[in-house]
């Protein structure tokens, strides 16, 4: 069969790809950027549509065309692009299902997605679905538990770098919130197993693993898989987190958000038995997951990074706009030095002194709200090392300064350097 499957760059979108390829299926994507993509999956056909602008059944009509299934695995954890990617593209493309006589559709929604949880997150997520059954199309809602797998992204990423935290494992509350985790492959088999019509359609079905467990026995098996040793717990307030997520909501990124931590405390514990009844298997449990798969160098890298990822981007953003502030206050004489040293007009040294403390607030913007990591990591390596070298030429002699001010740029391109590459946003 011809199958769509939205989101198809994620964590869970991947794994869906492979598992319908390795089906026999022919296997669409949509994408914000196809180019890896392709290269990862030669043998499936992508296309770029940014999911957060096609909300016009016109945006649709051409992609459906011959489709036979579509699978929507996109999803926002947060922002403002939440409500459109949820429910406002979903009703555009559910009605061009529709005209195109598309035969199912099957949407993966979350397990929060319930009346009695207050996220933004979990409304659209059921406001999704409730557009969704509203159609006449034939139709299966996935509502995951936990997702885990050999990778990681969201909850399982900030579990992972929770569990990997030296001297002590923080934890809100009392840790006891319940989650029934599933392994990504067997919520792609499951999903496969749909788009073969050999589930039932129109249901809700609760995409949980066979063993619920605590947050708290979560993080502690984690830390024992990834080798640290074991977990020694500080419970924090609850309180102290809210305002940690509302640090992240501010910031519009790093490891932990309101939205993050209301959905931890929501409860993420799901039926077992009724699940593996509705998909004809059982889904591997946790501790079996991880006895077939030992953690390796790359993963406790991951979980050690998880948290110096952010706080390097904080560091970043803190240099820039600390370089602009010292420009703009102090930068006068250090500007006509630079001038001088290059024989150029002294007319030019306050629209260089202003531009280039533009440029660094630029660079710092670009680190809290930009979307591509590489592109913000080349300009400040060129600016960095542009600085470097046109400072190095008009003032030689700052070479040999015994505090370094030219050769310290050196370390730092190293730092930004690291970051472009532990710091994208998945």
């Amino acid at each position: 069969m011809r199958v769509l499957v939205l989101g198809s760059g994620g964590f869970i979108g991947r794994h869906i790809v492979g598992d319908l390829l390795d089906a026999g299926h022919e296997v669409f994507g949509t994408a914000r950027s196809i180019q890896s993509l392709s290269l990862e999956f030669p043998k499936a056909t992508f296309i770029a549509i940014n999911l957060a602008h096609a909300f016009h059944i016109s945006d649709w009509e051409s992609i459906l065309d011959g489709m036979d299934v579509i699978v929507n695995a996109a999803g926002v954890l947060r922002g403002s692009e939440m409500a459109t990617v949820h429910v406002a593209m979903p009703q555009a493309l559910h009605k061009a299902a529709e005209a195109a006589s598309v035969q199912r559709v099957i949407l993966i929604s979350a397990i929060s997605a319930r009346d009695n949880v207050a996220t933004d997150y979990a409304s659209s997520k059921l406001a999704g679905e409730a557009q969704l059954r509203s159609t006449k199309l034939d139709w299966i809602i996935f509502r995951p538990s936990l997702v885990y797998g050999d990778g990681s992204y969201g909850g399982t990423s900030l579990m992972r770098g929770m569990a990997g935290l030296p001297f002590f494992v923080p934890i809100p509350g009392q840790g006891d919130f319940a989650f029934t985790p599933i392994h990504v492959a067997d919520l792609a088999q499951a999903v496969r197993i749909a788009v073969d019509g050999e589930i039932a359609s129109r249901q809700t079905l609760e995409a949980v693993g066979p063993e619920t467990l605590t947050l708290k026995e979560l993080l502690a098996r984690y830390r024992a898989w990834l080798g640290f040793g074991r977990a020694r717990f500080v419970n924090f307030p609850l309180p102290v987190m809210r305002l940690l997520g509302k640090i992240g909501d501010v910031l519009s990124d790093g490891p932990i958000s309101t939205n993050s931590l209301d959905q931890l405390i929501a409860g993420n514990a799901g039926d077992s038995a009724s699940f593996a009844k509705s998909i004809g298997f059982s889904p591997r449990s946790i501790g079996k997951a991880q006895q077939a798969r030992p953690a390796q160098v790359q993963d406790r890298w991951h979980a050690r990074l998880f948290f110096l990822a952010p706080l390097l981007n904080a560091t970043l953003v803190i240099m820039w706009l600390a370089s602009a502030w010292l420009g703009f206050v102090y930068g006068e004489a250090q500007t006509a030095a630079v001038i001088h040293g290059l024989d150029l007009q002294e007319s030019l040294a306050n629209p260089l002194r202003i531009g280039s403390c533009m440029m660094d607030i630029a660079i710092a913007a670009l680190l809290l709200f930009g979307r591509s990591i590489v592109q913000t990591t080349i300009l400040q390596l060129l600016v960095i090392a542009g600085y470097t070298l046109v400072i190095g030429f008009a003032l030689p002699h700052l070479w040999l300064d015994p505090l370094a001010p030219l050769l310290k740029n050196l370390p730092i391109i190293v730092v930004v350097a690291i970051y472009g590459v532990i710091g994208e946003k998945r």
